[in-house]
């Protein structure tokens, strides 16, 4: 098994509170009312958000990919922390990865705005073949979701 692992810095405008709110406490629910195209919607199977929850995750028809099911590794709302892996999905990526573990920081800048700091992981099956191409379709996918959430947060100050 090989391991690919690639870091993402986002700046952004938004506060890192408000940001983290977005894309980890209230994602379940924010992106498929945001981009329900990309995530249909997103089902826990146990837990309660925590440490330890299981949770499936079905795409939106857009997608190539049909869901994946997700565990809540570690949180920390004060320092703005989440770990998460994908420890199983369809087929498209079965055959190809073990697990991906996405280490999530958002960090607050001076002007107020933040830095949303992500780490990815993919432990690739023995034999199989990643490419270069896929992982940067991945990286756009995120870089979109990212922004999509951001011009929300924007659109909708009180949020």
């Amino acid at each position: 098994m090989g391991v690919i692992t690639y870091d993402v810095e986002s700046p952004s405008s938004i506060s890192a509170a408000k940001l983290f709110k977005a894309l980890v406490i209230d994602s379940d629910t924010l992106i498929p009312k945001i981009l329900p195209q990309a995530i249909k919607n997103v089902e826990i199977l146990e837990g309660d958000g925590g440490v330890g929850t299981i949770k499936v995750v079905h795409f939106g028809e857009g997608s190539e990919y049909k869901s994946v099911k997700q565990r809540v590794d570690a949180i920390d709302k004060d320092n703005f922390t989440y770990t998460y892996s994908i420890i199983e999905g369809d087929d498209a990526i079965s055959g190809l990865i073990e697990s991906i573990t996405y280490h999530i920081k958002i960090v607050p800048t001076e002007d107020g705005g933040s830095i949303c700091k992500n780490r990815s992981i993919y432990n690739v099956k023995e034999g199989a073949d990643v490419s270069e191409e896929k992982i940067k379709e991945g990286k756009e996918k995120a870089l979109g979701l990212f922004k999509a959430i951001e011009a929300y947060i924007v659109a909708n100050p009180d949020y």
